[in-house]
């Protein structure tokens, strides 16, 4: 018997590469067209970001060797805080009804406001493996650069700390409590392998599966019992026979929670745990429609009651970026000297699943993906945490902060800019009940 798991043969991870280069060598990101900022107001934010370079790196490096998960990110917040702090700004901690969420605004309360949004929670064993500590310092770099303005800011720019988005949904809870009523658009950026400005990210829900029978002695009297047990391996199951009729844009992964305690006892309860994902929200509730199926005919068939349990954290739904925003910022990253990847380049096989989601069905988003690493590190992995601290992705980060900035920037500035990032959304469906979608 080996001592070791069966090696994964990277040769898919290869070939991925390949073709993803052939294509990015045919094809060009678009990018923006519009008027945007003033120069004289981007060479301001351009001196900013400079000045703060060395502070948020800084920043970006502690945040990195003090990790904390969801909704326990008290020191993060604190450090972010008070970073702000020092540049004059007020903080509103615990805002929106989570301890560890932070709120500051500047500029004009009159004009068009734009959110820029900081994530800090990290991966539990794993610290930073997502790379939130740089998504958490050119969010707040992004901010400062552009206070530094002052009353030359033609708008309303509102910073966000926001915890939990691995697992929580700590942007979703803000929301329900109208984080974003007050905003207009609202942008971020995620470390990567590549730059990308529109990617795919899959809408989320879990599932709680509960499986109640009924116990028995196992080898005297097993046929007085009804095994719960057997019926989490035939919803486990029937989840792997749908795999083959589900689409290429949906996955479900699931694992056992509670399988009993003793083998000679016929187990009275089970559980499982699924993640459900699809790219988009209609797609994502037939899904779940048919996880419901899947669960009520595995109890059927065991004997055995079942409670499916949706969403103990609010579900998360898939990516919608906004078209102008995402040519903006193929401009200001471009102007840098990073080349973005143009959409459909990257295979949508790279597919995880954000909270940012459910802001870019409420206002227009931009969620920049920024490459740091090589693209055989994956996501949440301690290999990727190393990488987020690297002198690559430092630099990264500075030039990131300043393009953020300079988005941001954009569609305060430029009019029409703001009615063609309105008008994409619309054109996407409008703003979606979140909150109720899947009631």
């Amino acid at each position: 018997m080996s001592d070791a798991p069966t090696p994964v043969d990277p040769f898919l991870l290869r070939q991925l590469r390949t073709e993803t280069e052939a294509r990015a060598s045919r094809v060009q990101a678009t990018s923006s067209t519009a008027t945007g900022a003033p120069e004289e107001l981007r060479e301001a934010v351009a001196g900013a970001t400079g000045g703060l370079a060395e502070e948020l790196v800084r920043l970006s490096h502690d945040l990195a060797e003090h990790p904390e998960v969801a909704f326990e990110e008290h020191r993060s917040a604190a450090v972010l805080a008070e970073a702000a702090e020092q540049h004059g700004i007020t903080v509103q901690r615990g805002a929106h009804g989570l301890e560890t969420a932070l709120r500051a605004e500047v500029g004009r309360a009159d004009g068009p406001t734009i959110a820029i949004l900081s994530e800090y929670d990290a991966l539990p064993g794993i610290g930073h493996g997502c790379g939130h500590n740089i998504i958490a310092t050119t969010g707040l770099g992004a901010f400062l650069a552009l206070a530094a303005l002052g009353e030359r800011l033609p708008g309303r720019v509102v910073w966000m700390g926001t915890p939990a988005e691995e697992g929580g949904s700590g942007k979703e809870l803000m929301a329900r409590d109208g984080a974003f009523d007050d905003v207009d658009a609202a942008i971020m950026l995620h470390p990567f392998t590549h730059d990308l400005a529109d990617s795919v990210f899959l809408g989320r829900r879990q599932l709680r599966a509960t499986f109640t029978g009924i116990t028995s002695h196992a080898s005297a009297q097993p046929f007085m019992g009804r095994n719960a047990l057997d019926a989490v391996n035939l919803m486990y199951t029937g989840v792997g026979l749908h795999r083959q009729q589900m689409p290429p844009t949906d996955r479900v992964h699931g694992v056992v929670t509670d399988g009993g305690e003793r083998p000679n006892v016929i187990p009275e309860r089970a559980e499982m745990l699924f993640y459900v994902r699809s790219q988009y929200p209609e797609t994502l509730r037939i899904l779940s429609e048919r996880m419901d199926d899947i669960g009520r005919g595995a109890a059927l068939m065991a004997g055995c009651t079942v409670e499916l349990a949706w969403d103990e954290s609010p579900p998360y739904l898939p990516l919608r970026t906004n078209q102008p925003l995402a040519l903006s910022w193929n401009r200001r990253y471009g102007e840098r000297g990073h080349t973005v990847l143009p959409p459909d380049v990257l295979p949508s096989t790279f597919a995880g699943s954000t909270d940012f989601g459910n802001v870019s069905y409420r206002v227009p988003g931009l969620h920049a993906m920024v490459g740091i690493s090589e693209d055989d590190i994956s996501l949440h992995t301690r290999e990727f945490a190393a990488a987020a601290v690297t002198p690559a992705a430092d630099a990264v980060l500075v030039d990131a902060t300043g393009a953020l900035a300079n988005v941001a920037l954009d569609w305060l500035c430029d009019d029409e800019l703001r009615r063609q990032a309105a008008e994409d959304f619309a054109a996407a469906g409008g703003a979606l009940d979140v909150s109720t979608y899947f009631d």
